[in-house]
């Protein structure tokens, strides 16, 4: 059986589906986010997620390049993933994600406290930006890393072999760019990236079938 090609043209109906469900999971993860963040901010209680030694890391602006990227691991989904119940099953994991994320941030509200940057130069707009996304106290796991791992992981089923190595490079300068953006600890990413793995595993894997236990035929618009 010849192999499908990585990407595809989903049909405008398909289309439609992933901005329904793309809606849902960005109120939610507003919500949850935000919410947990908010309530953090209500309170002193704060958990120590760092070594001193992770203090004194590099601060690279130019990587915001690769923190912002996971945007388009979003956007990606239509193009990549072929059925209905995939595209579902990719919402329901990242709802599922956030949602243990945000109860973790609850439970472990953390700071950043490396050493203030100098002049940021030409990065000053887009790490200003990155920042105001990220918000104050959710640092562990780090969403960032775990949405995106989750996205990349489930991409990578469907390529072939130096598609997935792209891919999972792709995934490792996100991380470094949470650390190399003073936006995460070690503790952060590991802890995301583990997170993100999970989700997959644990949800994506249940929900991708129909109720027969059989993958959803393409869809065909």
């Amino acid at each position: 059986m010849k192999p499908q090609p990585f990407w595809h043209w989903p049909g405008w109906r398909q289309l439609g589906r992933f901005l329904l469900l793309a809606s849902a999971v960005t109120a939610w993860f507003v919500l949850v986010f935000g919410g947990a963040d908010f309530l953090t901010g209500q309170h002193r209680y704060r958990v120590r997620l760092h070594f001193d030694a992770e203090l004194a890391m590099p601060f690279v602006p130019s990587a915001v390049v690769g923190y912002m990227s996971i945007y388009a691991a979003f956007w990606m989904a239509p193009f990549i993933l072929r059925t209905r119940q995939e595209l579902q099953a990719l919402a329901q994991t990242l709802l599922i994600v956030i949602l243990v994320a945000g109860l973790c941030f609850l439970i472990f509200p953390g700071e950043l406290h490396f050493p203030a940057e100098g002049d940021l130069g030409i990065w000053a707009g887009p790490v200003q930006f990155a920042r105001q996304l990220a918000l104050t106290y959710n640092l562990a796991p780090s969403l960032h890393v775990a949405l995106s791992v989750a996205c990349i992981a489930i991409y990578a089923r469907q390529a072939h072999t130096l598609g997935k190595w792209l891919l999972w490079l792709w995934s490792v300068a996100i991380c470094w760019s949470t650390l190399l953006l003073h936006q995460h600890y070690v503790l952060d990413v590991v802890t995301g990236f583990l997170l993100g793995l999970a989700g997959v595993y644990g949800a994506y894997d249940s929900h991708r079938y129909d109720r027969a236990g059989r993958p959803e035929s393409p869809c065909s618009e």
